[in-house]
């Protein structure tokens, strides 16, 4: 019989004796009189899958429950069937996966013909459910969590691993018995009877199963054929097919290996796998992880699509993040990973974790293209959370990196084509107070090629680590509904056709994107190597007088709470001399004794790292360093040529700093920074006139003002440096390529020859991004022939250089480029 393991009759209970050595179980129920077994009619014991081990534990729970002998004859009148048991589930090979996928069990084809035969006769069909283990979230060891029972069908090796880890807390539970009589009530013929009850066993042991771990989230089992299925994706099949001259089947199978390179197949066990390995991993990092705005969250969770949208810092990030959400109660999201991450071991493991996989590049592909686009769809309709980073890639120089409009551009859409479920973009800030990737990303600047992405380079990394990194903030800043955001931008968009991106989707994807990018801006979180690196950074050798130091600090936190830069952002609540001690605890400074008074210095070659920390947060204090740098250059000016300034200048950051503010909210908010400045006497301002004037400048004042505008001056710098190249050649002259070549070829020149006081003024990348960003805010434009076209909008800015940069300094860019810039 194919149900029947070819062994002999002393093997089987020399195997069970040998198993109970180890295994221990628990039988449920505990009073089995609750079936309502009727002892006079015959008993076939059901399993779902078929494994020796759950036959041996049935064969031996048979017995001691008193129950028919699993192992012994079922007798139906004057006829003995050799064996009282069947599997519903066929024969699988030694991974797992199905031999046969049509056949039903011999033995219940031949129960049901002799039911349906004989109308006196009836089978008592007994469903056990034999589960190794408990399920993921209640165990304890990594390991054991890994192979806890899921919904994966097991092979004989891991169900051999399962013993050995689990086979002390095995579950046993009889369930009530179905009959076939009564299943046969209506008239229904062998055929019908054997499929509708084989319906009726999978969707109950289904549900015992779903009882026992949770629901089935595997996409894999449940989504590629849907993906498949698809009328954009069978579109693409057909033209596939045109374009290579293959078969429809080659075209199809090509689509269905694409859709299992992309498709996630989440596992709890590796979830819950995950969460103990980073719970040990986190508290040998960090001195911890704080949360900040998490009810945000949890206020939209129900009922909507949401998409995580983090900064991207750090590889630490997605699994962070995840961490987060799960160890809150929710659902962690499926992640969108480079396929550079999809490395031997270290890919299947995130796969089950939850991440999905796309290539950088889908050019030539139109396939590929189709297949990710329609499995994206899916799990938003379907409602599953979500996470990408819109930046791309991580950012080395620790700000806010260009939106890449790829993958949200497809949610855009995606939303467009079915909208039934509301979605969310929930922005995620992440500070770190050191970085795993610090000396990787030292390198980078300095010039060395960039490494490849690799977590496993991570956590390989994660054994030799013997250093704090302190505490990491994750903050979770204001949701932007995408139905409202798409009603502003184009009300008619519900009734439009949705087959392919049009030009109104494609512009309201890369506001989507800046306005995003602004978002997770606002939800910065100030932490102290934020504000040591802020105060650090602008003295002229990156050190200062430990009071003089403490009394900087006090400026930034009374700017930041006094005057903050949005309702999100988290000010730091140490005082000034917790800070740094704090930061030299982490060792980014170093104390210098000295007989008047100890000094704290930049620790070094350390001053481009801590740069990093400084652009973190460069945004938030951006307008109080730009007041401060025009009226420490200025010494008076009036309210009106303040506003002009910080108008005009402002024009360019924001492109740089995704800045919050429109133009006709910068009055207000400068008055707001103002009123903080003049509190702390770092201004002064006239009742007559109203203009604002700067402290004496031998005051102990007037140097800290000045410190605070050096914190903006390394960025305006780079500006006028850039502005300055694009009116000496004029519109129309430069390509990009040329421009960022001259740019970073005259920013060393200039570090060379001046001296200027900016760890990362020579960078490229710094360059790259500036340019970008005024691509995309549209003050330059590229024509066919890769030309940069600028007007007049450009250049209003350059003129309020001679307010904020030092004689010095505009000189050395005059002479470095050959322009005259006006005094």
């Amino acid at each position: 019989m194919a149900d029947s393991f070819k062994v002999s009759d002393w093997l089987i209970p020399l195997g069970r004796r040998l198993l109970y050595l180890w295994v221990r179980t628990s039988v449920f129920p505990e009073d089995l009189r609750e079936l309502g077994l009727d002892p006079t009619k015959p008993v076939c014991y059901v399993l779902q899958d078929r494994h020796l081990s759950n036959l041996l534990v049935l064969f031996e729970e048979s017995r001691r429950a008193g129950l028919p002998r699993a192992e012994g004859p079922i007798v139906l009148g004057r006829q003995r069937l050799p064996r009282s048991f069947f599997f519903l589930n066929r024969d699988r090979s030694l991974a797992g996966r199905a031999r046969d996928n049509s056949s039903y069990s011999p033995l219940l084809a031949s129960l049901i013909g002799r039911t349906v035969a004989d109308p006196l006769l009836d089978v008592q069909l007994l469903p056990v459910v034999i589960l190794w283990g408990r399920s993921p979230d209640k165990q304890d060891s990594v390991l054991k969590a890994l192979f806890s029972e899921a919904w994966r069908p097991t092979g004989a090796w891991r169900q051999l691993l399962a013993i050995l880890l689990h086979g002390r807390n095995v579950l046993v539970r009889y369930n009530a018995p179905i009959s076939l009589r009564d299943l046969l009530q209506g008239g229904l013929g062998e055929e019908q009877a054997l499929r509708k009850l084989s319906r009726i066993l999978r969707v109950h042991f289904r549900r015992q199963r779903q009882m026992a771990i949770g629901p089935d989230l595997s996409h894999r089992n449940t989504q590629v054929d849907a993906v498949l299925a698809g009328e954009p994706v069978r579109a693409a099949i057909v033209s596939e097919a045109a374009r290579h001259g293959i078969s429809l089947g080659e075209a199809r199978a090509r689509a269905g290996n694409f859709a299992l390179e992309i498709a996630s197949d989440y596992s709890y066990g590796v979830v819950r796998a995950l969460e103990l390995f980073l719970s040990w991993l986190w508290t040998r990092l960090y001195d911890g992880i704080q949360l900040h705005r998490f009810d945000v969250v949890t206020r939209i969770a129900a009922g909507h699509e949401i998409v995580y949208v983090p900064c991207h810092r750090s590889h630490i990030d997605y699994l962070l993040l995840s961490y987060i959400i799960l160890r809150q109660g929710l659902t962690p999201p499926h992640i969108a990973a480079g396929a550079n991450l999809n490395l031997p071991l270290v890919g299947s493991l995130l796969r089950r974790g939850g991440a999905f996989f796309l290539r950088r590049s889908f050019k030539g592909e139109p396939l590929y293209a189709a297949v990710f686009h329609e499995y994206l769809h899916l799990m938003l309709a379907r409602g599953f959370p979500i996470e990408y980073f819109i930046e791309g890639g991580r950012s080395r120089s620790g700000r806010m990196l260009t939106p890449r409009a790829g993958i949200l551009g497809m949610t855009v859409q995606s939303f467009i084509r079915e909208h039934a479920r509301p979605l969310l973009f929930v922005p995620v800030y992440i500070g770190y107070e050191k970085v795993i990737e610090g000396s990787t990303y030292l390198g980078e600047l300095a010039g060395k090629p960039k490494t490849g992405e690799s977590l496993w380079g991570i956590l390989t990394s994660v054994r030799r680590i013997k250093r704090v990194f302190g505490q990491v903030h994750v903050n979770f800043g204001e949701p932007l509904a995408l139905a409202g955001f798409l009603d502003a931008h184009h009300p008619g968009w519900r009734e439009e056709d949705s087959a392919s991106p049009s030009p109104w989707s494609r512009t309201a994807t890369r506001e989507a994107a800046a306005e995003l990018a602004k978002r997770i801006n606002e939800a910065a979180v100030i932490n102290p190597v934020n504000l040591t690196a802020l105060a650090l950074l602008a003295t002229p050798k990156h050190t200062a007088d430990e009071h003089a130091l403490q009394r900087m600090i006090e400026h930034y936190q009374a700017l930041a709470r006094k005057a903050p830069y949005a309702p999100t952002s988290v000010a730091c609540d140490l005082d000034p001399s917790q800070i740094v001690t704090y930061a030299e605890r982490l060792t980014v400074v170093e104390r210098f004794a000295d007989p008047l008074g100890d000094l704290i210095r930049v620790r070094e070659k350390q001053a481009p790292l801590l740069a990093y920390f400084r652009n973190n947060v460069l945004h938030l204090f951006a307008l109080p360093a730009l007041v401060a740098c025009l009226l420490s250059h200025n010494r008076r000016l009036d309210g009106a040529r303040v506003a002009q300034a910080v108008s005009g200048i402002c024009s360019l950051m924001r492109a740089e700093l995704f800045l919050r503010w429109h133009a006709d909210e910068l009055p207000a908010a400068t008055e707001a920074v103002i009123g903080v400045l003049l509190a702390r006497k770092l201004v002064a301002r006239s009742e007559d006139s109203g203009a604002l004037a700067a402290p004496e400048p031998i005051s102990e004042e007037f140097a800290e003002l000045h410190l605070l505008g050096e914190t903006i001056r390394p960025l305006l710098e780079r500006h006028f440096l850039t502005l300055s190249l694009l009116q000496r050649h004029g519109t129309g002259q430069l390509t990009r390529q040329a421009l960022e070549n001259d740019c970073h070829c005259l920013a060393q020149r200039l570090s060379l020859l001046y001296q200027f006081n900016t760890p990362e003024l020579p960078e490229r990348a710094t360059f790259s991004a500036f340019i970008t960003n005024l691509i995309e805010a549209e003050f330059l434009r590229e024509d066919e022939k890769g030309l940069l076209h600028f007007d007049q909008r450009l250049m209003t800015p350059l003129a309020h250089s001679e307010l904020v940069l030092s004689v010095e300094a505009r000189q050395a860019i005059r002479r470095i480029t050959g322009a005259g810039i006006a005094r």
